[in-house]
């Protein structure tokens, strides 16, 4: 286990992450949508309601704990820690009921829709294309002969243009075999190319529900999951100016388990507490 970082980033790993965790996947836009932080909750970090913004969303959105000129939060570290994940976790509670946070979630749904299959070439279609392809090839294999600066290289492309020729024969013969095997098995492509777009778009409504809380619900349970087991009292050893778990099960544990063992057992707690009630309340059924 890495090596504890400075109060700044301690108080990062101790609130901002928890909270973090608890609303991955919400898309925070603004704290003037609806909502309204503590105007105390904001003088105490030391910060305006604009970079409040910006440090919020860059941490929910990009998914890094943006902390860089933030003021007071050594002292903000060591005391009401509880508090701030609570009043971080109802206001992302809260955000995700707005309209604004439906517009955007359904906006990156759209986004992530799997993009339409490439339309398949009916067997006519296919003959057609295939003859008219071998005839520019015939033509521009005609423009190089024309274009020949020297009789070796004539040589060569009279050789391209015969085979050119030869090509477009083939292409116009009604007999061609490519041709009959195409138009047998069309109508199976047909029906694969459906199945797999409907499996595609089956998937897709599964990953992206249209219920933005159902898409949160998996991540809200995961975090349940990865920090159920945390012991609090683990002892550290360190070793080349890095700190790693004396128990070798412990230094296994994903980096959730890790995260919410930097955090402590208050800052965690609470946030397992309130994730619980949250997964309760309407919506998320």
């Amino acid at each position: 286990m890495k090596k504890r970082l400075n109060p700044i980033a301690t108080y990062l790993r101790d609130v901002m992450m928890a909270v973090m965790i608890i609303a991955s996947g919400l898309f925070l836009i603004s704290f003037s949508i609806r909502i309204k932080l503590n105007a105390d909750f904001l003088q105490e970090l030391g910060i305006s309601k604009e970079v409040a913004t910006e440090k919020i969303s860059n941490s929910f959105l990009r998914n890094y704990l943006d902390y860089y000129g933030i003021k007071n939060l050594k002292n903000i570290a060591t005391n009401n820690r509880a508090a701030i994940v609570k009043d971080l976790g109802n206001y992302a509670k809260e955000y995700v009921k707005s309209d604004a946070f439906k517009k955007q979630y359904l906006a990156m749904k759209e986004e992530n829709k799997p993009a339409e299959q490439q339309k398949l070439l009916t067997p006519e279609e296919l003959k057609t294309q295939t003859i008219d392809n071998a005839k520019k090839f015939v033509e521009t294999s005609e423009e190089l002969v024309k274009k020949a600066t020297t009789p070796d290289m004539k040589k060569i492309y009279e050789k391209n243009l015969e085979d050119a020729k030869q090509n477009l024969k083939a292409a116009q013969d009604p007999n061609n075999e490519q041709y009959k095997s195409y138009a047998e098995g069309y109508p199976t492509l047909v029906q694969y190319s459906k199945q797999a777009r409907e499996a595609s778009l089956k998937e897709w409504n599964e990953k992206y529900p249209d219920n933005p809380l159902l898409y949160i619900k998996p991540q809200l349970e995961d975090f349940l999951e990865s920090t159920k087991d945390i012991d609090y009292a683990a002892q550290l050893t360190e070793k080349n100016g890095k700190k790693y778990f004396v128990n070798p099960a412990y230094e296994k544990k994903n980096g959730n388990w890790k995260k919410a063992f930097r955090a402590g057992k208050e800052t965690t707690e609470t946030a397992r507490v309130f994730v619980q009630q949250w997964l309760t309340e309407p919506g998320f059924k």
